[in-house]
């Protein structure tokens, strides 16, 4: 599995970082990358992604892109030909940046959103000779960490996040048309959120309301559900029969009500 951590030789750690799509973030790794959410749209070929190297040290990059889809609710990933990144390693000095071009080699159904996985992971360097100071062996354990980033790509007549090349009315960006329920599968209980709008929605801050109480489910991240998609996560607790599900949904300002399915 592409998300499982694993133990290597060595007792090299993966760290798995999900990015969201805010502002330029960074993790102990010390690689910046922005923007964290690209697109590209029906009328653009490609798109540039930054990767800046806050560290003290060189660091050596891996990209992949992958398809994403939802099957029964989960997250698949799949090779995929439609999106090609270049360059596909790279080296950046302490200091330095370098840009990665997303090129669209096949356009997108007309109203159609493509969701794919940029994976960018960080190759470690020789451990014999990788001190701190570089004049030694290092000791202890070596992280290496795996950047995973959304990107979206549209067909003509649909789009999602704004362009500062254009004017556009914000009424006719694509929006997610969410409904939930209540699923059992072996004696356990799953939250189901289906979208049958044409964009994805990103929830974050979910919680069910119950009266004058509540039950949290993600105070960040809780996933995202792609346009025409499911997306299942297990239930804690029993849920009320009365309880609404609230969600702050592709990062905007407050929580909203979330329709039952019917």
């Amino acid at each position: 599995m592409l998300w499982r951590t694993r133990l290597c030789l060595g007792a090299l750690l993966f760290l798995f970082v999900t990015l969201a799509p805010a502002r330029p973030v960074h993790a102990a790794g010390s690689i910046l990358v922005w923007p964290i959410d690209p697109v590209i749209e029906h009328d653009q070929q490609a798109v540039a992604l930054w990767l800046e190297n806050r560290g003290s040290r060189s660091s050596l990059l891996q990209l992949r892109i992958l398809s994403w889809t939802q099957v029964d609710g989960e997250d698949r990933y799949a090779d995929q030909e439609e999106i090609i990144g270049t360059p596909p390693m790279i080296r950046i000095e302490a200091g330095k940046r370098q840009m990665v071009r997303l090129t669209r080699t096949v356009p997108v159904q007309p109203g159609v959103e493509r969701a794919f996985r940029l994976l960018i992971d960080e190759v470690p360097t020789h451990a014999g000779t990788d001190s701190a100071e570089g004049t030694g062996p290092s000791v202890g354990v070596r992280l290496q960490f795996r950047y995973s980033i959304p990107l979206f790509v549209y067909g003509e007549g649909l789009w999602w996040k704004p362009r500062a090349d254009r004017k556009r009315d914000p009424a006719s960006a694509g929006q997610p048309e969410l409904s939930w329920r209540i699923g059992a599968q072996n004696g356990k209980s799953y939250l189901e959120i289906h979208n049958i709008g044409p964009v994805h929605a990103r929830l974050t801050g979910v919680y069910f309301r119950h009266g004058a109480g509540s039950t949290t489910l993600a105070q960040g991240l809780l996933g995202y559900v792609l346009a025409g998609s499911s997306l299942r996560r297990p239930l804690p607790d029993a849920i009320k029969a009365d309880a609404i599900l609230m969600a702050t949904i592709n990062g905007g300002s407050e929580a909203l009500a979330v329709a039952p399915a019917k």
